[in-house]
């Protein structure tokens, strides 16, 4: 079994390592990220969190998609949202402003089920990074090089960013 990347230096580098892309999918309706839970409660309880304890993703982020690499992940999304994945749409646009492009699939999508059921980031198209949680919360990644594995997730990126909806376009699927 792969070792586990925990959160922290070497996690962080491969969000600067990597060359051209990022890409991610998200299949959980909820994460328990320790930064964000005091934000979370703010947010779940009508106050402004501001972006502070957002600050060091936006800035990452910002600084590699200057460089002209690619950063996106799709998030598989219920109707309605729980309240996390509600919490996630308000922060889309901090994430589409420093160049990140975060797009959602309805849950009910038919090419959901031919989709893996765990979240992970593909670097490169080289890199599986396999997400692990102990209930919500995060562990860390296991890293999987294995060909067939990354073909494997690869198509499953390019199916998913297909029918995957803009946040503009997904935003307008909900005033109705």
């Amino acid at each position: 079994m792969a070792d586990l990347i925990s959160p922290g230096p070497d996690l962080d580098a491969l969000f600067t390592g990597y060359r051209h892309t990022a890409w991610r999918l998200e299949t959980r309706t909820s994460y328990g990220v320790a930064e964000e839970d005091k934000p979370y409660q703010q947010w779940l309880a009508g106050r402004d969190p501001g972006i502070e304890w957002f600050r060091p993703w936006l800035d990452m982020v910002r600084g590699e998609t200057v460089k002209g690499k690619r950063m996106e992940r799709v998030r598989i999304i219920d109707d309605p949202p729980s309240d996390y994945l509600r919490w996630e749409l308000w922060g889309t646009p901090y994430n589409l402003a420093v160049g990140e492009d975060i797009r959602y699939l309805p849950r009910d999508h038919p090419v959901v089920a031919e989709l893996p059921g765990h979240d992970f980031w593909l670097f490169d198209s080289a890199t599986v990074a396999h997400l692990a949680f102990d209930g919500d919360r995060f562990l860390g990644v296991t890293l999987d090089t294995d060909p067939a594995t990354v073909v494997e997730h690869a198509q499953a990126r390019d199916a998913a960013w297909h029918h995957a909806l803009t946040y503009t376009e997904y935003m307008g699927t909900r005033i109705r």
